[in-house]
């Protein structure tokens, strides 16, 4: 395994339809334990596909609210072993006492329940409201940007098991990343985001998965103004949404989608 990877690989199956049968090689996208360490203290492992692990790193540590800004990154090293990856960061002495505070009232992901939170109360404090302006032109580039997804989507193509998230300006397609989990995905679109220093203010996200509530989070977190997914919300991230001023439009398919929020 080479941390470097496109995210897919080949293996040998056995395809059957109806009465025929036949050997042939097909794709699968890649998924492996990602440790995320911090000053040489284990915070997560994720289950991640192995491509752009750098910016997943980054994006994961801003949207989560570890760093303030990646000025608070002073290194990070990718390493593999037989076990998995691990991304080892050595970060400021305040982002590090911060993350120690956190570390017992992390949120979990859809489907894991709200692992470490101990009242309702903790789970709706520190969010931060989006400030960034929205462009009404905006929501009338959708459908252009749903027409040029499938043909980004090299992993998606190959393998029928990865979610993209998009970085849409002017109604183009600029930036987009894939992985095995949606959250993943927009973690490794947000940390080119901020390595990039692109203004934030240019653009929306777009997400070819449902849209759940912690995608709401992560966009916050980084004052998008505008989440745009192919499929459904839930109820929670319409509620979250809404408190946290973000346009969310969902069911995005071909000209049409909905605008629950904003």
């Amino acid at each position: 395994m080479d941390t470097k990877t496109q995210g897919y690989e080949t293996v040998q199956v056995h395809r059957f339809d109806g009465e025929m049968f036949a050997d042939e090689m097909d794709y699968i996208v890649q998924e492996y334990p990602v440790a995320l360490i911090y000053n040489g203290i284990s915070h997560a492992v994720m289950m991640a596909t192995p491509s752009d692990l750098d910016v997943f790193a980054k994006g994961f540590s801003l949207s989560e609210g570890i760093l303030s800004s990646l000025s608070e990154l002073y290194a990070l090293e990718i390493s593999q072993n037989d076990l998995g990856i691990q991304i080892e960061m050595t970060i400021s002495s305040r982002a590090f006492m911060a993350l120690k505070a956190h570390r017992r009232m992390m949120v979990g992901r859809t489907g894991c329940g709200l692992c470490g939170i101990e009242s309702l109360q903790q789970f709706y404090t520190g969010l931060p409201a989006v400030t960034t302006h929205r462009q009404a032109k905006w929501l009338d580039q959708i459908p252009e940007a749903v027409r040029q997804l499938k043909a980004r989507q090299k992993i998606s193509e190959l393998t029928g098991g990865a979610h993209a998230a998009a970085w849409i300006v002017d109604g183009e397609i600029t930036a987009l990343f894939e992985d095995v989990g949606r959250h993943n995905a927009l973690d490794k679109l947000l940390g080119h985001l901020a390595e990039q220093k692109l203004d934030i203010a240019n653009g929306f996200v777009m997400m070819t998965s449902r849209a759940s509530y912690e995608l709401i989070r992560k966009c916050a977190q980084s004052n998008i103004a505008l989440l745009a997914t192919i499929s459904a919300p839930t109820s929670m991230a319409i509620e979250m949404a809404k408190k946290l001023n973000l346009s969310l439009a969902s069911f995005c398919r071909g000209k049409s989608f909905v605008l629950y929020t904003g």
